[in-house]
C-alpha cells in the first residue's frame, strides 16, 4: 500500500521510509505541509504520516486541510511528534487523526500501529467498495456515479479538461419484461451493462447503472467528435449481442436510445447541469425514433 510520510526533518523520513519500504510498502514523502497536499492529491496514499511542527504550515493546519477536502478527507492520518502533552494528542485526534506516536519512535511500536491502520483502510474500502455496485449488474450503482461525478467534475474545473456524460436507455424495456418476463429482464440489464463496461476501454471511463433500464457513463478528455464516436460504438455494440425483443417496434432485436452532452467548465456551473444536458438529448433521441444517439452541440 502507498504510505505518504511528511516529516521537515530528512532523517526522520529516512529512517520511517526506509522500515516501512522494507514492510513492502510504496513510500512518497514531503517536508511541509502544503507539499503533502498537493502529493495526496496527485498519489492518493492509503495513510499519512504526519509530523506536528513544521514551517509554512504545520500538521495540525495539514490535517485540518485534508479533512476539509471531499477527496483527501478519507485518508487515514497517525501523527508522529515531539509534542507529547495530553491537549496536543487531543487536538490532534479532535481534527481527525486516527492515531498519535511521540517521538522518539520505536519501530516496532509504528509498524504494529501502521500495519492495524492500514488493514482497517482494506476493510473499509472493501465495505465502501460493495455498497458502491448494483447487486443485479455488478457495475457501479448511482451511489457511486454520484461520487464519481463529483470528483471527476473538479478535477476538470482545475485542469480545463472537456468531461461528457452519455446517459443510455433501453429502448421499450417494459413491453420486454412483459413478453419474456422480469428474469429474462434482470439478464437483459446484466448483458446491457457488460456490452457498456466491454465498450469503454480507456483508463478513467466510468460506467453505471442509473436507475432502471437507465445507464450512465461518464467520459474525459474527449471533443464533440470523439463523443459521437465512442457513444455511436456502444450503441452497436448493443445492438450487436442481438437480444431477442419481438415487442419492440423499433428492432427485432433489443437496442438503446443514447443521449450525450460535453461540460460546461466555469465558476458559475454545477456538475447536475452535464447530467441534464445528457437527459435532454435521450428525450430527443426517443423524440426522434430510438435505437441512435442525440449530442448536444
Amino acid at each position: 500500500m502507498r504510505i505518504l510520510i511528511v516529516d521537515d526533518v530528512p532523517d526522520n523520513i529516512r529512517v520511517l521510509s526506509t522500515m516501512l519500504a522494507d514492510d513492502g510498502h510504496q513510500i512518497s514523502a514531503a517536508t511541509n505541509g502544503r507539499a503533502a497536499l498537493k502529493l495526496a492529491a496527485s498519489c492518493a496514499p492509503d495513510l499519512i504520516l504526519l509530523d506536528v511542527m513544521m514551517p509554512e504550515m504545520d500538521g495540525y493546519e495539514a490535517c485540518e486541510a485534508l479533512k476539509a477536502d471531499p477527496l483527501l478527507k478519507s485518508i487515514p492520518v497517525i501523527f508522529i511528534t515531539a509534542l507529547a502533552d495530553v491537549e496536543d494528542e487531543t487536538r490532534g485526534l479532535a481534527l481527525g487523526a486516527v492515531d498519535y506516536i511521540t517521538k522518539p519512535f520505536k519501530e516496532a511500536i509504528v509498524r504494529l500501529r501502521v500495519k492495524t491502520q492500514l488493514e482497517l483502510k482494506r476493510q473499509h474500502d472493501i465495505l465502501a467498495q460493495l455498497s458502491h455496485i448494483d447487486g443485479l449488474t455488478g457495475i457501479p450503482n448511482r451511489r457511486a456515479f454520484d461520487e464519481r461525478l463529483d470528483r471527476d467534475w473538479r478535477r476538470a474545473l482545475r485542469s480545463g479538461e472537456p468531461i461528457a456524460a452519455a446517459m443510455v436507455d433501453i429502448d421499450h424495456f417494459k413491453e420486454y419484461n412483459d413478453a419474456y418476463g422480469h428474469l429474462a429482464g434482470d439478464d437483459c440489464l446484466r448483458r446491457v451493462a457488460g456490452s457498456l463496461a466491454d465498450g469503454l476501454k480507456r483508463a478513467g471511463d466510468f460506467v453505471g447503472r442509473y436507475g432502471g433500464e437507465e445507464f450512465i457513463c461518464l467520459l474525459n478528455g474527449l471533443d464533440a467528435h470523439g463523443l459521437a464516436v465512442v457513444a455511436e460504438k456502444l450503441r452497436t455494440g448493443i445492438e450487436a449481442l442481438q437480444i431477442p425483443h419481438n415487442a419492440s417496434p423499433v428492432s427485432p432485436w433489443v437496442t438503446v436510445s443514447i443521449g450525450a452532452a460535453i461540460g460546461r467548465l466555469g465558476p458559475e456551473t454545477a456538475a447536475s447541469e452535464l447530467v441534464e444536458a445528457a437527459d435532454l438529448q435521450l428525450f430527443a433521441a426517443k423524440r426522434l425514433g430510438r435505437n441512435q444517439v442525440s449530442l448536444a452541440r
